[in-house]
């Protein structure tokens, strides 16, 4: 089973070829539990309003890539939040 740090290095290397269950680990790591739960998407919140939002889809069991890049997008601005702190 590959590490948080393995999938994410993954996700910015091929973002088309993601498991929904690994983006959803990631995610889950990152923003914690989704805060909306339907049969094919998960919402997640973040420490802001606006984009980018986190919200992935599980497309015959694999992720959208927009929405592994929107992914990426938001694990960016919260350790860049966290590190100007």
């Amino acid at each position: 089973m590959a590490g948080i740090d393995d999938i994410v290095e993954q996700m910015k290397r091929h973002p088309k070829g993601i498991r929904f269950a690994d983006a959803c680990r990631v995610c889950d790591h990152y923003f914690g539990k989704p805060r909306r739960r339907a049969t094919s998407h998960r919402v997640y919140r973040t420490p802001w309003q606006g984009d980018p939002r986190v919200n992935i889809q599980n497309a015959k069991g694999k992720a959208k890539a927009y929405q592994i890049r929107q992914v990426l997008r938001a694990i960016e601005r919260l350790e860049h939040e966290s590190d100007s702190k």
